[in-house]
């Protein structure tokens, strides 16, 4: 019987060592040799990079080894006793926050890693905001480079207390809080003898009790497209994850906000060929009948019987948010970005309709004139250019969003109505 697969994502700032972790955990489990991890060494040390080794394992353009930081979204699988993993390493550094949120939204369960020395920072913060917006409900703190803070169980005990206030407000249930470090490989496969006040279960002990979510295959077909190639021979090839439902070769398929229409010619996921595909696969298909030109990231794919909601520029999103940080609160008349699945669109807020208590739901206030940190609301929302997004009570893996303004992350919510406009 098939093992469960589950996507974990790698979030947490640059320089915090979430690609060493990744590096590490895949060299003490055995899915990278001796001889490889002693080639990445000696690139490491030509580009002045030494100790980035095991990063480099996941960093693998030559920009990412030279500035020492991800950029992209990198894939790797391991096995452990119980599940199938497929690790997704994203981006810490700010200036990639996008590809940060399509590897989470991408996921099924985030480890984030902070670093024991540096405690929480501001991307930390909106890491784990954006995890849990996103809709990953597993979440695993990894607290690095111990060996730097000498195995100090009161530096790891100030960031368990600080992110578990902070995962209050966004409403983590259960986080599992693991000392580490990466680069010597305490604590990620191996059981750690430095760690004697600490009695839990490894990195990888921890990965391997994750538990797959139900796989919603009777609702209609959703893929959000992360990325779009023309293959000479082959033709136009998307790639993204099912989210919703199946999809089998011969399937006619629909995208949009583009309009395009298809059919499935073939499917592959880790260079596997499938004849079907279900929610929680990262898969790459070769479409018929469809130009590369015609379909882009933040296209949504669908069935021409079954099309993804599409909401114009006539139309407006009725949501409930709460505001994560913000200077001056949140008013009628913004207009930041709104982040939903791999799209990312402008919208203008036309009404704040009430502020609620973010535990209980209850309103607190009507019309506000703002919303400050901290604070949530139902208001409405006029996207600039159509956006596909789904009511929560319908499909909502693909009604959760986050609002960026000013390169920081202001608020994250729900789709609960829509006009289509």
């Amino acid at each position: 019987m098939a093992k469960p697969h589950i996507n974990v994502v790698f979030v947490g700032h640059v320089d915090h060592g979430k690609s060493t972790l990744v590096g590490r955990i895949l060299y003490d489990s055995g899915k990278i040799r001796e001889d490889e991890i002693n080639k990445l060494k000696a690139i490491a040390k030509e580009v002045g990079k030494e100790t980035f080794e095991f990063a480099f394992v996941m960093d693998v353009t030559k920009e990412e080894r030279e500035r020492g930081v991800t950029i992209d979204i990198n894939w790797k699988e391991i096995d452990t006793p119980k599940n199938y993993i497929t690790i997704i390493d994203a981006p810490g550094h700010r200036d990639f926050i996008k590809n940060m949120i399509t590897g989470a939204s991408d996921a099924d369960a985030a480890v984030l890693v902070v670093d024991a020395d540096a405690g929480l920072q501001q991307q930390t913060k909106e890491h784990l905001f954006l995890t849990r917006t996103l809709g990953i409900d597993q979440l695993v703190v990894a607290v690095n480079k111990m060996d730097k803070v000498g195995y100090a169980k009161d530096k790891f005990d100030r960031i368990k207390n600080e992110i578990e206030k902070l995962s209050k407000l966004v409403g983590y249930q259960n986080i599992d809080f693991i000392p580490v470090s990466a680069y010597v490989g305490d604590n990620v496969v191996k059981k750690s003898d430095k760690l004697g006040w600490y009695n839990g279960l490894t990195l990888f002990e921890t990965l391997d009790k994750l538990k797959e979510p139900e796989k919603p295959v009777n609702k209609p077909l959703r893929m959000p497209v992360d990325k779009v190639y023309s293959i000479k021979g082959i033709g136009t090839v998307p790639i993204g994850r099912i989210e919703t439902g199946k999809m089998k070769i011969g399937d006619a398929v629909a995208f949009e906000p583009s309009g395009a229409r298809g059919e499935v010619k073939s499917i592959e996921m880790h260079h596997k060929q499938l004849t079907e595909a279900q929610p929680g696969d990262n898969i790459g298909f070769n479409v018929k009948g469809v130009d590369n030109k015609q379909i882009k990231r933040g296209d949504v794919m669908g069935t021409p019987a079954n099309v993804p909601t599409v909401v114009g520029t006539k139309g407006w999103i009725e949501a409930k948010i709460v505001v994560l940080d913000h200077p001056n609160g949140i008013s009628a008349g913004h207009v930041p970005s709104m982040f939903v699945h791999t799209a990312d669109v402008p919208v203008r807020i036309i009404e704040i309709i009430s502020r609620i208590d973010p535990a209980s739901g209850q309103e607190v206030e009507k019309n506000p004139k703002v919303v400050k940190t901290g604070e949530a609301a139902i208001l409405k929302m006029q996207p600039l250019v159509p956006v596909v997004i789904e009511k929560s009570s319908f499909i909502p893996q693909l009604s959760r969003f986050a609002l960026r303004e000013g390169g920081m992350t202001i608020a994250a919510g729900v789709c609960t109505e829509i006009n289509k406009g």
